[in-house]
């Protein structure tokens, strides 16, 4: 008896609808990805083996590099109130623009008495290499520095508006000198902030 030969039939698949779930995906994470700032002061961390993870909220990171000071902190209203207590201690007015403009940067390192400069400038203009001289880390007058007040102005800020307590890290280029980073220590010490990470590179294992 002969065999029955069954036809052949195409096993084209229609990826259309795939394609759609794909697309809507890409779109979703563009749309909600937050583009991250350039730093005003790049420096090549230490390279360490360790693996815990730096958090996202409620942080204050100090960084060091050519002899420079910069400052941070990860909550917008943070840095607003920062800036408030900053310009009463020492007498620099800021307009609200200017207050809305300083909560939009991530990172600075200049002088109190030359921050509204940095602030009205173009975010291009102000990661211009040199233009940015660090915060002063040195007592004048038998006055603490300025760094010492942007912190204690931060961790106040942190607490009135969000109730928690600002964590430290600290960023420092790996050929920088060792006193720099022990006058940040001493500083964050005299506030009792005892309890501050190091930011590292991950080693490279075997």
């Amino acid at each position: 008896m002969p065999r029955v030969k069954v036809p052949r039939k195409s096993t084209a698949i229609d990826m259309t609808a795939m394609c759609d779930v794909a697309f809507l995906l890409l779109t979703f994470f563009i749309l909600t990805a937050t583009a991250r700032q350039a730093e005003p002061l790049p420096v090549d961390t230490p390279s360490s083996t360790t693996k815990a993870k730096q958090p996202q909220t409620n942080i204050a990171t100090i960084t060091i590099g050519e002899g420079k000071v910069f400052f941070s902190v990860t909550e917008n209203d943070v840095r607003r109130s920062m800036l408030e207590k900053m310009s009463e201690r020492y007498g620099y007015p800021f307009t609200e623009e200017e207050k809305k403009r300083f909560s939009l940067i991530e990172s600075f390192g200049v002088p109190a008495g030359n921050l509204k400069q940095v602030i009205n400038m173009n975010n291009e203009d102000r990661l211009k290499p040199g233009l940015q001289r660090g915060i002063p880390i040195d007592s004048v007058n038998n006055q603490a520095s300025e760094l010492h007040y942007w912190i204690l102005n931060a961790r106040y800020a942190a607490k009135e508006l969000n109730n928690a307590s600002l964590r430290f890290s600290i960023k420092g280029d790996a050929k920088e000198e060792y006193p720099t980073i022990k006058k940040i220590i001493a500083i964050l010490q005299k506030q009792e902030v005892n309890k501050f990470s190091f930011i590292t590179a991950l080693e490279g294992t075997d």
